[in-house]
C-alpha cells in the first residue's frame, strides 16, 4: 500500500497521515455529491454532526468494512489489489484508533466519513470503492452490534466478577447469623452467606439476560444497504461469518430499522441497576449507626465537608441513584422509536449516547460494588445482637406448636399473644419461663428453649434454597461449578478485588 493519493489524485498539500482538512468537498452538503449547491446552516451543521459520540464505533467501523472489502474482493466487484490497499490503509486507521491517535472532523460529520475520508486521501481512488454495495445505514446497524455484542460481554464479565466477589465472602462468613427483614422489620434469623448469595442470584438472572441479548443481536445487517439491498452479486453469508454474526438479517427493511437488540439490552441493562440499587441501598442502611452491620474501607467511603466524624457510604449510594440515569436512558431510547415508520430514519443518530451510557454506568457500578463489597468488614457481634430484639423467635414458636400437633393457625395466634405478653412485660420471647409459655398453651415444654436459639432456627429450615449450613455450602459450591464451567476462577477474581 502507500500512504499517498494516485497520481490521478495530485500531491496533498499537507501531511498524508493527517485527515485531510474541512473544504467545500468535506463538509456540509457537498459530502454527498451534486444534490445540493449550498453548505448546511452552521447551527444545523453542529446539529447534524455526531462524531464525537460515535468514534467510539471508530475500530468496529474498521472491522466491518475490512470484511465488506473482502467481500467485495471476492465476488469481483472491487480488483484484489484495490481491496488490498484498502484493508492495508483500513488497518493502520483501525491501529490509530486504538492508539488514540486519530484526529475527528465534525466537518466530516460522523465517524464513518471520517474513516474513510482519511482513507481515500491516502490511498486515493481505491478509497473510493469502499463503499460500493452498502449505505451508512446498513453500515451503521452492522457497527452498533458489533459494539453492543462486545459491551454485553464486558458487562457479563463484571457481573460474574461481582458474583465471585460475593461467593468468596458468603464462604468465609457461613457461621454469621444475622436477621432477615421483611418491611424493613426484624423477621427471622438467617445466614449472612445466605443473603449475600441471595445478591447473587439477582445477577445470575441478569447474566442470564445478557446471554440472551447477545444470542438475538448477533444477526448481520450488512449488505442490506439503505434498506432495499443492492443489485451488486454481494454475499452476505461471507461478512456475516467474517464478523463472527450467527447468519444475515432475513429482511433488508428490518435491518436498516431495527434497534431492538439495544432497546433489549438496555432493559437488561435497567433491570440490573435496580438490582445493584437494592444491593446498594442494603449496604447503606447497614452502614449506618442504626445498624451498625458493615463499614466500608475509606477506598469506597467519603467524609463530610462540615462534620468531621462522617463516613458515608456514598459510593453504594451512587450505585443507588444511578439506577435512575440507566432507567432514564431506556427510556429515552424507546421514546426515539416508539414512532419510526420503516426504514432509516434520522432520529436513530440518537440511538448511540444513551446506550454507550447505559453500559458505561452499569459497568461503573459493578466495579465499585465489587470493590466495596470485597473489602468492607462484616460487624459479626451486632448482626447477633440484632437477634435478641424484634422477637424473631415467633416462627419458631408457632412452627413449633405445629410440629406437636397444634393447627398452624391457631399457633400462629398463640406466638402473637406471647409476642404481645413480652411487650407489655418489656421482655424477649425467650426470657418468658416455661410457666408463663403454658399459659398460652399447655403443648410447652422446655424443648421449645433450645427451638428458639438462633442457629438451631436456621438450621431446622434444611430445605433447598434455605439457610442451613449445608445448603449454603452446597449453594457455594454449585456457583463456583457454574462458573467454572464458563472458565470463570471465581477465586482469583475475588482476590484481585481484595475480597477476604
Amino acid at each position: 500500500m502507500t500512504d499517498k493519493p494516485s497520481h490521478d489524485q495530485g500531491k496533498p498539500s499537507h501531511d498524508a497521515s493527517k485527515p485531510p482538512p474541512p473544504s467545500s468537498s468535506t463538509a456540509g452538503h457537498s459530502t454527498w455529491g451534486g444534490r445540493f449547491d449550498e453548505q448546511l446552516d452552521a447551527v444545523a451543521a453542529r446539529v447534524n454532526a455526531s462524531v464525537e459520540v460515535d468514534k467510539r464505533l471508530g475500530e468496529d467501523d474498521v472491522r466491518g468494512s475490512i470484511a465488506h472489502v473482502r467481500m467485495l474482493a471476492k465476488t469481483g466487484i472491487v480488483s484484489v489489489d484495490d481491496a488490498q490497499k484498502i484493508e492495508a490503509g483500513l488497518r493502520r486507521i483501525g491501529d490509530e484508533i486504538a492508539a488514540g491517535e486519530m484526529e475527528w472532523r465534525d466537518a466530516l460529520e460522523d465517524v464513518h466519513m471520517n474513516i474513510e475520508t482519511l482513507l481515500t486521501h491516502r490511498i486515493g481512488e481505491a478509497g473510493g470503492r469502499l463503499h460500493t454495495a452498502r449505505s451508512r445505514n446498513d453500515q451503521v446497524s452492522t457497527d452498533m452490534r458489533l459494539w453492543t455484542r462486545s459491551a454485553l460481554d464486558r458487562v457479563r464479565a463484571k457481573t460474574e466478577a461481582l458474583m465471585s466477589v460475593l461467593l468468596v465472602r458468603a464462604e468465609h462468613t457461613i457461621d454469621v447469623v444475622m436477621p432477615g427483614y421483611t418491611h424493613l422489620q426484624r423477621a427471622q434469623p438467617v445466614r449472612l452467606a445466605h443473603h449475600l448469595l441471595a445478591w447473587c442470584e439477582m445477577l445470575e438472572r441478569d447474566r442470564g439476560r445478557y446471554v440472551d441479548a447477545h444470542v438475538r443481536l448477533n444477526e448481520s445487517p450488512l449488505g442490506c444497504a439503505a434498506l432495499a439491498g443492492t443489485t451488486f452479486p454481494i454475499d452476505r453469508e461471507m461478512t456475516a461469518s467474517e464478523l463472527g454474526f450467527l447468519r444475515p438479517m432475513r429482511n433488508s427493511l428490518d435491518a436498516s430499522a431495527d434497534r431492538d437488540f439495544l432497546l433489549e439490552a438496555l432493559s437488561a441493562l435497567s433491570i440490573q441497576a435496580v438490582h445493584l440499587s437494592r444491593i446498594g441501598e442494603e449496604l447503606v442502611l447497614w452502614s449506618t449507626q442504626e445498624f451498625g452491620f458493615v463499614e466500608m474501607t475509606d477506598q469506597f467511603t467519603t467524609g463530610s465537608s462540615i462534620m468531621p466524624q462522617k463516613k458515608n457510604p456514598d459510593m453504594a449510594e451512587l450505585v443507588r441513584g444511578k439506577a435512575g440515569r440507566v432507567i432514564g436512558d431506556l427510556v429515552s431510547l424507546l421514546v426515539l422509536m416508539k414512532g419510526l415508520p420503516l426504514a432509516y430514519n434520522r432520529d436513530m443518530q440518537e440511538d448511540k449516547r444513551p446506550a454507550f451510557d447505559a453500559f458505561d454506568t452499569i459497568e461503573d457500578c459493578l466495579d465499585v460494588l465489587a470493590g466495596a463489597i470485597a473489602t468492607a468488614r462484616f460487624h459479626d457481634e451486632r448482626m447477633r445482637r440484632a437477634l435478641r430484639e424484634g422477637f424473631v423467635e415467633a416462627t419458631e414458636i408457632a412452627d413449633w406448636l405445629a410440629a406437636h400437633g397444634v393447627p398452624f393457625r391457631e399457633a400462629h395466634h398463640v406466638a402473637g399473644r406471647l409476642v404481645r405478653r413480652c411487650v407489655a412485660a418489656h421482655k424477649t420471647l425467650p426470657e418468658l419461663t416455661l410457666a408463663e409459655l403454658r399459659e398460652e398453651h399447655a403443648a410447652f415444654d422446655e424443648s421449645i428453649f433450645r427451638a428458639m436459639e438462633p442457629e438451631v432456627a436456621i438450621e431446622r429450615r434444611d430445605v433447598i434454597g434455605g439457610p442451613a449450613k449445608n445448603r449454603v455450602l452446597a449453594s457455594i459450591t454449585a456457583l463456583e461449578g457454574r462458573l467454572r464451567a464458563r472458565g470463570v476462577d471465581a477465586r482469583g477474581l475475588a482476590a484481585e478485588r481484595g475480597a477476604r
